[in-house]
């Protein structure tokens, strides 16, 4: 992967204009490790659901036309009942998530592979609400120019890696960090680009798509995305992000 850097001053002349970027915002997780028994995603940030703050950044983009949001059959009810105004708000078109987060991005491609009008896809977490529209500009443009395209953020602590030997004492060493980087989302391709690496894909885990899309012999650029595009996992996240919401409101999600 390579990486580039981004002025978030200077608009892109790539970004497309014209809705040809839909959306696939996998949404059909449990989120067992934040400790509710209902979905992370129906959490409140800033007095709306954490799915929707999530996808109205997207959505509010001139270059994205179609949202499609894969959810699971036990959410069914709630996205269609009490959250159904909202889904309507932003157009969203829900469809059956699958077991594993590869399956619902598969039904998402499945959902939009018809349309002629979809140049490019972009997947996003429903669980990551707080990504800039700097970023957003950033990440489309490259996908534009090079047909796959990811946010991502340099790890800034010290990284350690834990050596285990049966019968010795644990090891640890120091990880050089100067080449790697956390992966954010969205990450955007040409519709070929992530049809053929879906179509190509046996099973095997992958931990994020464009791994998938390097396995077919892909190249996948990095585009330095800011280190608070946080994804809500724990609820301590959730206090982070309101604090970070509030101020990025202030500057218009900055």
């Amino acid at each position: 992967m390579t990486a580039q850097s981004s002025d978030p001053q200077k608009p892109d002349p790539l970004l497309p204009r014209d809705g040809s970027i839909a959306v696939i915002i996998p949404a059909a997780g449990s989120g067992t490790r934040f400790g509710s028994s209902r979905n992370k995603l129906f959490a409140n940030l800033d007095g709306k659901p954490l799915w929707f703050q999530s996808v109205s950044r997207l959505a509010a983009q001139v270059a994205v036309g179609r949202i499609v949001m894969p959810i699971a059959a036990g959410d069914q009810q709630a996205f269609e009942g009490e959250y159904a105004h909202l889904v309507a708000q932003l157009n969203i078109e829900l469809v059956a998530g699958g077991a594993e987060r590869t399956d619902s991005v598969r039904a998402g491609i499945e959902a939009l592979q018809a349309d002629s009008r979809v140049r490019w896809i972009a997947i996003h977490d429903a669980a990551r609400p707080l990504v800039s529209d700097a970023d957003l500009a950033a990440v489309f443009a490259a996908a534009v120019d090079c047909s796959a395209a990811i946010l991502a953020t340099p790890i800034s602590g010290t990284v350690k890696r834990n050596i285990q030997i049966p019968g010795k004492p644990d090891q640890i060493e120091t990880v050089d960090r100067r080449d790697l980087w956390i992966a954010l989302t969205p990450q955007v391709f040409a519709s070929g680009v992530l049809q053929e690496a879906y179509r190509k894909h046996n099973g095997r885990p992958a931990t994020d798509d464009a791994e998938l899309v390097q396995r077919i012999g892909h190249p996948v650029r990095l585009v330095h995305g800011r280190g608070d595009n946080l994804k809500i996992t724990y609820p301590e996240d959730l206090l982070i992000a309101a604090a970070i919401w509030a101020r990025q409101s202030q500057n218009h999600h900055a």
